[in-house]
């Protein structure tokens, strides 16, 4: 069991430190909201991994190449729907005035953000589930286990990261501005990659 453990940690590292369009966002959102809204976000794989992974297993590996096409294609448009947002946080960054700002927390965003990125179904479908089959075919318990504690670094890695973008932006609004502005770009140019996959630009 333990082997299956060691391997959701590590796998859930990888997953929180690489790169992506969901760890942008959060990095812009933890900036221009601060670390406290932007912190239950990073449950969201919780939320949205469920139905990814029952959709990797089960479907996502036998469907034609247009349907990736699309899938990119929507979360292309989606993600730059989100860089449209962050670059109005950059133009005229929000300042925290009063309990008002405890509403709307960004994590539905979040999900969303999760659900239509093409990175949890290609994870799912190329690297854990295989991992996660093989553990439940042994036992259940193993696979749960692989579960456990691929989402417990997830989250963590996830918390971590906010948390540090959302303090470093307390150092200065010339700071504040630099990195969300460096969000912004990050987000257009996941955004126009994913449609350039959907056109087959690459």
């Amino acid at each position: 069991m333990w082997m299956y453990v060691l391997q959701g940690v590590g796998f859930g590292f990888a997953a929180a430190s690489q790169p992506g369009p969901f760890q942008t966002y959060l990095i812009s959102q933890s900036i221009s909201q601060g670390w406290r809204r932007t912190l239950p976000s990073a449950l969201a794989p919780l939320l949205s991994d469920g139905p990814i992974i029952a959709f990797c297993l089960l479907v996502l590996s036998q469907v034609p190449v247009w349907m990736e096409q699309v899938l990119y294609g929507v979360s292309g448009v989606f993600i730059l729907y989100l860089a449209w947002g962050a670059f109005r946080a950059w133009r005229a960054p929000p300042v925290p005035s009063g309990p008002e700002l405890e509403a709307g927390l960004p994590i539905g965003k979040a999900v969303v953000m999760n659900m239509l990125s093409p990175g949890p179904y290609i994870f799912w479908t190329l690297v854990t589930g295989p991992i996660l089959v093989a553990g439940w075919r042994e036992s259940p318990a193993y696979g749960l286990s692989f579960l456990g504690g691929f989402y417990f670094t997830l989250v963590g890695g996830l918390a971590t990261m906010v948390l540090v973008f959302g303090l470093a932006a307390r150092f200065g609004q010339g700071i504040n501005r630099a990195m969300l502005g460096l969000s912004v770009l990050a987000l257009l140019v996941f955004g126009l990659y994913q449609l350039g996959k959907a056109l087959g630009v690459w």
